[in-house]
């Protein structure tokens, strides 16, 4: 791809549609963030237009996504009251750090990074998060409140009153999540997640629906963030860093991805960057951490998206539509939770853990110990990385170090096969057994 490519008529058309289905994924995500809804509208607008000027993939669609959003929740819930003035501030911040380390990885040409996190660790969390994520919108699936400090806590709790359960709630909530899921084999190219929240949304005005809605949404327009807490830098440098990493997964594998499927060229460097540069207007316009996602990267390539450009085209739309935007303050809680549902039941991949487990018993294991402490360390999940981490360089080095030395004895001639990997840290194991057969066949 080049700087001069035009807007085809295919990039509007997709652009258009992705933005339709943003705007109930953006509320949802913001309030998964602990934000409120104008948050993640705005998250969706600028940091897109920016993107669509350094992607090296022509469908890639920045944005608020669950994923990044559980994390932005994680981080910040043990430092502020979410929704609170501090609490917004400091997911400003943890933009524009997010941002800092995705421009830095792309300029110094460490798109490699992308692959530092294995596949077991990286499964096994994304699994746990989906886990919490699916946990967390349980309240509002029953249309009950729960308390807890922890998501799992809260989960449990709502599970536990199933008298007050609100059968309107559960209602919505299970027509949302068939006709998100169910509706997805019409046609790649369907806005599955808008028709959904139409059809419910439009039910709940007939039935007079009285619980947990939207609520007002004030008609923001992306502003300068000029006073952030910037002496919390160091304390948001962990987190930043592992959702500069792991919020980067879902767009380098999207557009790896359709690179393949297309015969094209991708550059994971250039992807760092426009993740990074995304994030740093979002930081800089007072929003919150974003990233590319999957499914609606993958209906802006069904609806006929040709060049970058129909990145921009969304963010253009929704930023025209934030005037708008209190429109929605009657959609129900319900109905966004199961949004949210429907776009992490990806994740859940205990199938591939098994496949893990079967081919690999320390692999098996580091994707289900990484899942069990990202549900155990909740909610502060980015740390689940580094267990994760940790685990998957112990069972590296428990394998680099092993060495396993078969001796053969005859005619007077001493054979050692070695199996493993020699290097100096293993190279002990193969000396210390051919001593040992030296001296035991002098």
């Amino acid at each position: 791809m080049n700087g001069y490519e035009r807007p085809r008529a295919g990039d509007v058309v997709a652009g258009l549609s992705v933005a339709l289905v943003l705007v109930p994924q953006a509320i949802a995500y913001a309030e998964l963030a602990g934000l409120p809804p104008q948050v993640g509208l705005v998250a969706g607008t600028l940091p897109a237009v920016v993107a669509a000027f350094f992607v090296s993939s022509p469908y890639l669609q920045t944005g608020p996504t669950a994923l990044t959003a559980l994390l932005v929740s994680g981080s910040l819930a043990p430092l502020a009251t979410a929704g609170s003035d501090r609490y917004l501030e400091l997911a400003a911040l943890l933009a524009l750090l997010v941002g800092v380390f995705r421009v830095s990885f792309g300029l110094v040409r460490l798109g490699i990074a992308a692959y530092f996190v294995s596949e077991p660790v990286l499964v096994g969390f994304t699994t746990g998060a989906a886990l919490l994520i699916v946990s967390s919108q349980l309240p509002a699936v029953f249309g009950v409140s729960a308390s807890g400090d922890r998501v799992v806590q809260r989960a449990f709790d709502a599970l536990s009153q199933p008298g007050d359960w609100s059968t309107s709630s559960l209602v919505l909530a299970v027509i949302t999540l068939a006709i998100a899921l169910g509706s997805k084999r019409i046609h790649q190219a369907f806005p599955a997640v808008l028709a959904a929240v139409a059809v419910a949304w439009a039910l709940s005005a007939m039935i007079g629906y009285d619980g947990a809605t939207v609520g007002d949404i004030p008609s923001a327009a992306p502003s300068l963030a000029v006073d952030l807490p910037w002496s919390d830098w160091t304390t948001l440098l962990v987190p930043a860093l592992v959702i500069a990493l792991i919020g980067f997964a879902e767009p380098s594998s999207i557009a790896r991805t359709y690179a393949t499927a297309d015969r094209r060229p991708w550059s994971a460097d250039r992807e760092f960057i426009s993740q990074g540069v995304a994030n740093l207007v979002a930081g800089a316009t007072s929003s919150m951490p974003v990233g590319g996602s999957f499914g609606r990267s993958s209906l802006n390539r069904a609806a006929g998206a040709r060049t970058r450009w129909s990145g921009a085209v969304t963010g253009l739309a929704l930023l025209i539509a934030l005037p708008a935007a209190g429109a929605l303050a009657t959609i129900p809680k319900t109905v966004l939770a199961a949004v949210v549902i429907s776009a992490v039941v990806s994740l859940l991949r205990f199938v591939r853990i098994a496949e893990l487990w079967r081919s690999s018993r320390l692999q098996g294991v580091t994707a289900g110990a990484t899942l069990a402490a990202t549900v155990a360390l909740d909610p502060r999940v980015d740390r689940a990385i580094l267990v994760g981490l940790a685990i998957s360089v112990a069972v590296h080095l428990a394998r680099e170090l092993t060495v396993h030395v078969a001796a053969e004895y005859t005619g007077g001639r001493l054979r050692l096969v070695p199996q493993g990997v020699l290097w100096f840290g293993s190279i002990n194991r193969l000396v210390e057994r051919m001593l040992a057969e030296l001296a035991a066949h002098p």
